[in-house]
């Protein structure tokens, strides 16, 4: 195995650390190109209402594409008219606001309305019901709809986002909202747990175990916590990646040699297919967003560069150039930009490469920034990162301007990635 395979792998087990069950805190710096002033108040009527607003001005807070206006010694319902002038004035070019009532039986109904100030009309209205367990949820759908109404861009705050993290000497597989609260246990095991991946779906994540004492590729259904191996061959198994079908996984195995890039079913790991042939390591694979190549890692040119290949094989074309180190290619879901971690001046970080002019930018301005992944809008990019000399979940938008911290408290996590868009 190559030396910067070696370190690659290594850093990542290292990586995780001790942990302990916390919610995560959320720093925030830099504003975006544009921001929307908008004014988020206390929804009326049953005491969650107040909890309600604050995870909406929390979640449009955190994109720094919003400007919120303060609301104080304002009394608003969901019927109330609205005072579009007085509004103006406050600098408030939108509003939301609404009402909460709790049925008899303890359900939770918000009727939730978004003004425009300046065309002076409702922009969206919206009835959710739901219990006390789904307070965030109904939340954050209720921010996504304000996101969308006001940029014209899908917001993915009700998405949620996988992560792993070691407490004492047990790794867990965790899966928290898109803001790093609500952490379940999708899974726990003794020994690590590396490279989680999304099913298109949002319904399964395919990883990497080494309960049998060597990397095997699991599939996890995540509704039952049933999980099956598909990739338990001789030697290692690593690196699953799912096609955008969610019918097929690329794969990396030393089954014949070097690392080398497989396609297997996603189903039951049948239909095994050798994709790249190379006397070096190819590993890392992602898939293109119309699913007709992927693009991996390889140090076929004597360091590791980004590479792309057809599904139907072929001569693989190099990608990246800038550097004499670019790992861990990640595409945005509208293929036009390429994320890496790349080596520059003796520190790994994120960059950003538009696919269509070659044009880098560096996003992130850490030392050791790690597994970047795309939001499903391709508006952030969630990576991981060393603070302080701990590993910490990180954010920062799309063209660099906004950057944030979710941190655990008295712990560590690692290996991020953001969950798709779902319909629930």
């Amino acid at each position: 195995m190559r030396s910067w395979l070696k370190v690659l792998v290594l850093s990542t087990l290292m990586s995780l650390g001790l942990t302990a069950y916390a919610q995560l805190r959320v720093d925030i710096s830099g504003t975006g190109a544009q921001q929307y002033p908008v004014a988020i108040a206390d929804f009326s009527g049953d005491s969650a209402g107040s909890q309600i607003s604050e995870i909406i001005r929390a979640d449009l807070t955190r994109t720094g594409q919003f400007r919120l206006i303060s609301t104080a010694a304002s009394t608003l319902t969901y019927t109330t008219p609205i005072a579009y002038d007085e509004w103006r004035t406050r600098g408030a070019d939108f509003l939301a606001y609404g009402t909460v009532t709790r049925s008899g039986d303890g359900r939770l109904e918000i009727k939730y309305r978004l003004a425009d100030t300046v065309k002076r009309g409702t922009l969206d209205e919206i009835t959710i019901v739901g219990n006390d367990k789904e307070l965030r949820r109904m939340a954050h759908q209720v921010a996504d709809r304000i996101y969308e109404k006001i940029t014209g861009i899908r917001g993915v705050f009700s998405t949620r986002i996988a992560y792993v993290l070691k407490r004492g000497k047990t790794y867990e597989l965790q899966i928290a909202d898109a803001d790093g609260q609500n952490p379940q246990v999708a899974l726990r095991s003794g020994e690590p747990i590396i490279s989680p991946a999304w099913s298109p779906d949002g319904s399964r994540l395919a990883y990497v175990s080494f309960e049998s004492g060597k990397p095997v590729v699991y599939v996890h259904q995540l509704a039952t916590s049933k999980r099956f191996p598909v990739a338990n061959y001789k030697g290692n198994n690593s690196a699953p990646a799912w096609s955008p079908d969610g019918n097929t996984l690329a794969v990396v195995l030393t089954r014949d040699g070097l690392s080398q890039i497989y396609l297997v079913g996603a189903n039951d790991g049948s239909n095994l297919r050798r994709l790249t042939r190379s006397p070096l390591i190819d590993t890392e694979p992602t898939f293109s967003p119309d699913g007709r190549s992927i693009y991996f890692t390889s140090d076929r040119s004597g360091s590791p560069q980004i590479y792309q290949v057809g599904l139907d094989g072929g001569e693989p074309r190099r990608i990246t150039f800038n550097g004499s180190y670019n790992i861990s290619p990640r595409v945005s879901p509208d293929g036009k930009t390429l994320l890496t971690v790349t080596r520059r001046d003796g520190s790994f970080r994120v960059a950003s490469l538009n696919l269509a002019n070659g044009t880098e930018t560096l996003l992130t301005q850490g030392r050791d920034d790690q597994s970047p992944s795309f939001a499903p809008n391709g508006m952030q990019v969630l990576y991981a990162a060393v603070q302080g000399g701990r590993s910490v979940l990180a954010g920062v938008s799309s063209d660099g301007r906004v950057r944030q911290t979710l941190s655990v408290l008295n712990g560590e996590i690692r290996e991020p990635t953001w969950g798709p868009f779902t319909n629930k």
